[in-house]
């Protein structure tokens, strides 16, 4: 079982975006059978908001967070099949995707890897991402809705997105980010919440489902 110096050494490896070390420390203690819900959420989690902290204050930037999130990844990638046999039961479901026109990916791939660092199920859609998918994660179990748009172009798309979601009666919160959206544009469309970068894409789905910050 992993001692609490080698859950230290965990969540400084997250920090640090040692992915080998991550990788290492996370298969042995699936291979010594410890609980890996309990380890993601104590010391793996925490990293994570730790580096997207860090990244709000203006400590690390996007480069040193992309490293860290692969770190943490690389982690996920074990315990998610191991999780997925039990009764773990994710914060939420979250299904994620650039609106219709939009190709960028990769802010977007940062906040998947960023939820799923938060606990979250995580369905990343891809880009050019029409209403209808939308509407059809929804049907699948999603919570939330989260849209990316990178340019001015696409970014009429999300409100396109939010009327055909009202209008197939879906309930599941809206939340939109990218490099072209402000809380003012997400208040005019009636999204439920705004993330400006992608610990704040976490904080705003947190928020729209009433988690807390």
């Amino acid at each position: 079982m992993l001692t609490e110096e080698d859950k230290d050494e965990l969540f400084d490896a997250i920090c640090e975006g040692d992915r080998e070390t991550v990788v290492a420390l996370v298969t042995r203690a699936r291979d010594e059978g410890e609980d890996l819900g309990a380890l993601l959420k104590d010391a793996m989690i925490p990293a994570m908001a730790q580096v997207g902290d860090l990244f709000s204050a203006g400590e690390i930037f996007v480069p040193e967070m992309l490293v860290s999130a692969r770190a943490m990844q690389g982690g996920i990638d074990i315990i998610e099949p191991v999780l997925a046999l039990s009764d773990h039961e994710p914060l939420a479901r979250v299904s994620i995707g650039s609106v219709k026109g939009d190709l960028h990916d990769i802010g977007k791939n940062l906040v998947v890897m960023m939820l799923k660092g938060a606990g979250f199920e995580v369905e990343d859609l891809g880009v050019d991402v029409s209403n209808d998918a939308f509407a059809e994660a929804c049907d699948r179990g999603a919570s939330v809705i989260c849209l990316s748009a990178l340019l001015t172009t696409t970014r009429p798309q999300m409100l396109h997105v939010v009327n055909h979601l009202k209008s197939k009666g879906k309930t599941a919160k809206v939340v939109i980010g990218g490099a072209v959206i402000t809380q003012d544009y997400a208040n005019a469309i009636g999204a439920d919440a705004f993330g400006e970068d992608a610990p704040g894409a976490v904080r705003a789905v947190k928020r729209a489902l009433g988690l807390g910050n």
